[in-house]
């Protein structure tokens, strides 16, 4: 029996090592949406909304495949924190973060764009950061530059040293990929590993 085609949408280096964890034969498609909040929507909701926005993009270009979307939020204090693409603002989040614990939404979903079938769950991961100083902080960001990861710090990488706590539902999940989530809902769509 022929596999059904895996196609992850997303250009993230991350995922992309996340997902080839599995093993799996996959291809790498750029999904073009706008990963702007809507108004009054909360950060779960913002995740899983473009977590599909990013699988419904790349459909047209695969329609029999079995297509991942993902997305992450961070929650600080009830506000959303995205990705802070520049120096500045990622100085501005990361001090607004030490010493507290921020929540990460990341928002998995699965489309089978043969039958339009969507799975989407959102994983929480809960990060506390220690009381950093501006000058940890500012010596962090120029050794890493974590301009493109929600919350301005890398988990899987020197990042770490930031963190006091990390807990949740997936490890996984903070770098930007629920594989237990994905491995689940793979298993739906008749998809094994083994």
């Amino acid at each position: 029996m022929k596999s059904r085609l895996l196609v992850l949408a997303s250009t993230s280096i991350y995922r992309s090592e996340l997902l080839k964890r599995l093993q799996l034969p996959f291809e790498t498609a750029a999904p073009d949406v706008d990963e702007t909040a809507l108004q009054g929507e909360s950060a779960r909701a913002t995740s899983a909304r473009l977590a599909q926005m990013k699988a419904r993009a790349v459909a047209p270009k695969y329609p029999d495949a079995l297509i991942i979307g993902s997305d992450q939020v961070a929650l600080l204090e009830g506000r959303q924190l995205g990705k802070p693409l520049a120096h500045d603002n990622a100085v501005e989040q990361l001090r607004a973060m030490r010493g507290k614990t921020t929540c990460f939404y990341t928002a998995l979903a699965l489309l089978n764009s043969k039958t339009g079938n969507m799975q989407t769950e959102v994983a929480e991961n809960y990060v506390t950061l220690r009381d950093l100083s501006d000058a940890e902080i500012e010596g962090y960001l120029l050794k890493e530059q974590p301009y493109h990861c929600a919350g301005s710090a890398k988990s899987e990488g020197l990042g770490i040293a930031l963190m006091s706590k990390m807990t949740g539902d997936d490890p996984n999940a903070l770098v930007g990929l629920p594989l237990i989530l994905l491995i689940g809902m793979l298993r739906r769509e008749n998809m094994r590993l083994f």
